[in-house]
C-alpha cells in the first residue's frame, strides 16, 4: 500500500502542527495558605454541609456504653486497663467469625501500645469515643503461626518493655526480663502446634519492628475494621470495667 502525494503533504502538516504546540512543564510553584480564624466562611457552603454535619455529630454522640472509671494506656508498665480491655473486645468479637469461618478458635489476640489514640473517660462512651481511640483504618486479620514463631512473639514482648495488649497470653518474666514463664490460654507453648493469632493488618506487615508474623501458615482477612469491633462491643456490653491483671507481669 502506498501513499498519494496529498496524503503526505497532510500527514507532514499534522507534525508540522502538533510540534508547533508542543509546551513543556519545566517550573512547579506553590505557596502556603494558611487555614486561620481571619478566613472568612462561605455562608453558602455553611448552609449546603449543615445539614450533613449535623447528622454525622448526631452519630458520633450517640451514647454506645458506660466507662465505670477512666482508662488512659499509661496506667500501668506490663499490662493497661485500656489496652486488656481492646484484646479482649477483639477476641470476644472476632473468635466466633473466624471459628464459623475455618472451625479454629484464635488462640490468642496481640495489638499495639501506639494503636491506642485516647483515653476512655468515666461516663457515657459514644461513637466518637471509638473513633477517637482508633482514628485508623486498621482491620483484623487472623495469621496462623507455628510454635518456634510464638517464641519470636514472646521474646518481642519480653524485651519492649511495653504494654502491648494482649488476650489468651499470660506472661511472667524477671527483673532482667528473661521470660519466666509464658502459657496460652494456660497452657505450655507447643513448638509444633500451629496457633490462631488475631492481630491487624498494620503489625502484619511488620508495623512496630513486629516481623515475626512472616514467613507464615496462612493468613485470614476478617474484613473488620478494630474500630467497627470496639463500636460492636461497646452496644453489647453496656458497661466496661476493665482492670490491670496478671496477664504480663515482672517478678522482681
Amino acid at each position: 500500500m502506498t501513499f498519494k502525494p496529498f496524503l503526505w503533504v497532510l500527514l507532514a502538516l499534522l507534525i508540522y502542527n502538533c510540534k508547533e504546540h508542543e509546551t513543556y512543564l519545566y517550573k512547579i510553584e506553590g505557596k502556603e495558605i494558611s487555614i486561620t480564624d481571619s478566613l472568612q466562611s462561605d455562608s453558602k457552603i455553611n448552609d449546603f454541609i449543615k445539614p450533613y454535619r449535623n447528622h454525622v455529630t448526631k452519630d458520633l454522640d450517640s451514647v454506645l456504653a458506660y466507662a465505670v472509671d477512666t482508662y488512659s494506656k499509661s496506667d500501668g508498665d506490663f499490662n493497661t486497663a485500656i489496652g486488656n480491655f481492646m484484646a479482649d473486645a477483639v477476641y470476644e468479637q472476632a473468635n466466633p467469625i473466624f471459628k464459623a469461618r475455618t472451625g479454629h478458635d484464635i488462640d490468642l489476640v496481640l495489638l499495639n501500645h501506639g494503636g491506642i489514640r485516647s483515653i476512655i473517660s468515666k461516663g457515657n462512651i459514644t461513637t466518637r469515643t471509638a473513633f477517637e481511640l482508633m482514628p485508623f483504618e486498621n482491620s483484623l486479620v487472623v495469621v496462623a503461626l507455628k510454635g518456634i514463631q510464638i517464641d519470636s512473639l514472646i521474646m518481642y514482648l519480653s524485651k519492649r518493655k511495653k504494654a502491648h495488649p494482649i488476650s489468651k497470653l499470660n506472661l511472667v518474666i524477671d527483673k532482667d526480663y528473661h521470660i519466666v514463664s509464658a502459657t496460652i490460654k494456660n497452657k505450655k507453648v507447643d513448638a509444633g502446634k500451629t496457633y490462631y493469632v488475631a492481630t491487624n493488618d498494620y503489625l502484619y506487615n511488620g508495623g512496630d519492628n513486629m516481623t515475626f508474623f512472616k514467613p507464615n501458615d496462612s493468613l485470614y482477612n476478617l474484613d473488620y475494621k478494630i474500630r467497627n469491633v470496639l463500636i460492636d462491643y461497646f452496644k453489647k456490653v453496656d458497661t466496661i470495667s476493665p482492670v490491670i491483671d496478671d496477664r504480663f507481669i515482672q517478678i522482681k
